[in-house]
């Protein structure tokens, strides 16, 4: 039922400021006003209303043949009832004319840490090594059809072009981190306005706390992405960040002492109550509640734009703004056909980074459930039954590895559903991620789940010990983390009215 809070914390900790994005219309012009790069940092409080919970800061580096250009977050993101702490670092370097050569990046949170490093070999491949804890890092060579900007770097680009104008498009290529592929990201300028920031702090030694002082006015530009995922919020001239704001979270420009020190001070004294908690301020209201196993459901879906979105198909049917969705049907549980089923789609069968499908432990506990069986269905329902018996629950944070979460034993959603799919696909059978909402206990929380192909595509919940999962999961995407950011644009803004219900009595356990 965490899913969507750990993907936002995760994007908090992770793309905050990675995301921070996307103009400048050509990238060849970059090079000849490159030489107009300063030195400099700014900095950040991450706030929840007007509590900071966290500190950033953006550093440009310059020397005679390169810039570098560092990022750096940490915050204590409150869900489940307690402070979960996120830091996430990147740094990129690249030449004078703006090309990147290499660049780092790492995640750490109560999870394995994530590190990931690239380099660009001329402009055609993209060298990517990404790992998880200790495991042995996965290396990928991915094509480039020119240059291309990190997300982190755009804002520089933007800085040292023409000054933005409202109703200006700008469309830039970009490698995104999330989805681990090159590609073109639009940006759209709204609006424009003054802000009113301090340049320096003074310590008020009654309060214990620094206060600003010296204001300064900066002229912004607000910008929107057209296409999920993408950066909204306010750069000033420079490409700096103004603020920005996602799940309640706003990243605030301020000077070094009230950024690191005001939170350093807060932090200490946090407390999680329910109107804070990432989990409960982003979960949606059912208008009526369901105390059955829900096999049909019918709702409204308003507030957004629902395109982009993976909302129709295999059980669910979308027309216009009314979502259907019913329990798998006995044709989409059955296949004639026998484990393995890898050559029937290949891209839900292979090994991915945090997906570690071929690792020896993986493929030997896949080998002992299944224990023999080759009918996909009986094997995709032992799989289910083991992981939802053998994983404890328990709310975590981090970016879960399928390794990771066979030896701790423990996690949410996410962490069932990797080790899930990572399982599935070591037996043969093609499993993919999927993520939206789900309902429990009166209300609608974001969470993932797999589906496996049998007959057709039929949703799975490990978590909650369905097989199949019952109506009450609305899909919205397909795809690991790169495609659940696309979620964000939901949280805030969805609103649901259930227009009918059909269901059938609940277990005595009292699962959905």
């Amino acid at each position: 039922m965490v899913g969507g809070a750990i993907i936002a914390a995760w994007l908090v900790g992770l793309a905050v400021l990675v995301q921070r994005e996307y103009f400048r219309p050509r990238l060849e012009r970059l090079a000849e006003a490159a030489l107009r790069v300063t030195p400099g940092a700014v900095y950040y409080g991450v706030m929840q209303g007007e509590r900071q919970i966290g500190f950033a800061s953006s550093t440009i580096d310059t020397a005679e043949k390169t810039i570098v250009v560092a990022d750096y977050l940490v915050a204590d993101l409150p869900f489940g009832g307690k402070s979960h702490r996120a830091t996430a670092r990147t740094n990129v370097t690249l030449t004078r004319a703006l090309r990147v050569t290499n660049f780092d990046l790492a995640i750490d949170t109560e999870g394995a840490p994530i590190r990931a490093d690239g380099r660009i070999d001329g402009d055609s491949v993209l060298v990517l090594s990404i790992s998880s804890g200790a495991a042995k890092p996965d290396t990928q060579r991915i094509g480039l059809a020119g240059p291309i900007l990190l997300p982190t770097l755009i804002p520089l680009a933007l800085a040292l072009g023409e000054q933005p104008k409202v109703g200006g498009h700008y469309v830039l290529p970009i490698f995104d981190p999330t989805k681990m592929k090159p590609r073109d990201v639009g940006l759209d300028i709204r609006a424009e306005s003054s802000f009113v920031v301090n340049d320096s702090s003074v310590y008020d030694s009654t309060s214990g706390r620094w206060h600003g002082v010296q204001p300064d006015t900066l002229h912004a530009w607000r910008v929107t992405a057209d296409s999920s995922g993408g950066f909204g919020g306010w750069i000033d001239e420079q490409g700096r960040v103004v603020a920005t704001t996602q799940l309640g979270l706003e990243l605030r420009r301020l000077p070094y002492e009230m950024a690191f020190w005001n939170w350093r001070t807060e932090a200490a004294k946090a407390e999680v109550s329910q109107n804070r908690d990432i989990l409960e301020t982003t979960a949606i209201a059912a208008n009526k509640r369901m105390d059955k196993r829900v096999d049909a459901l019918r709702l409204r879906l308003s507030g957004v734009s629902l395109s982009g979105f993976d909302l129709d198909g295999q059980r669910q049917k979308l027309t216009g703004d009314t979502l259907i969705v019913s329990r798998a049907d006995i044709a989409a549980m059955i296949t004639r056909r026998r484990l393995p089923m890898d050559d029937r789609d290949p891209a839900n069968s292979a090994p991915e980074p945090l997906i570690q499908s071929r690792a020896p432990a993986i493929k030997n506990l896949a080998r002992r459930i299944a224990n023999g069986e080759t009918d996909p269905r009986v094997v995709a329902e032992r799989l289910n039954t083991w992981v939802h018996d053998s994983i404890n629950d328990r709310i975590t944070f981090g970016v879960p590895s399928a390794i990771q979460v066979l030896v701790s034993r423990s996690g949410d959603c996410n962490e069932h559903t990797q080790l899930f799919v990572a399982l599935a696909r070591a037996a043969g059978l093609p499993a993919r991620i999927a993520a939206g909402l789900a309902y429990l206990d009166g209300k609608f929380y974001y969470h993932a789940w797999p589906e496996v192909l049998l007959g057709d595509w039929v949703a799975v919940d490990p978590t909650f010990g369905q097989f199949p999962a019952d109506a009450a999961h609305l899909r919205f995407v397909i795809g690991g983390l790169g495609r659940q950011t696309e979620l964000l644009r939901l949280m805030g803004n969805l609103e649901i009215d259930v227009l009918a219900v059909n269901g059938t009595p609940r277990r005595s356990s009292g699962r959905p």
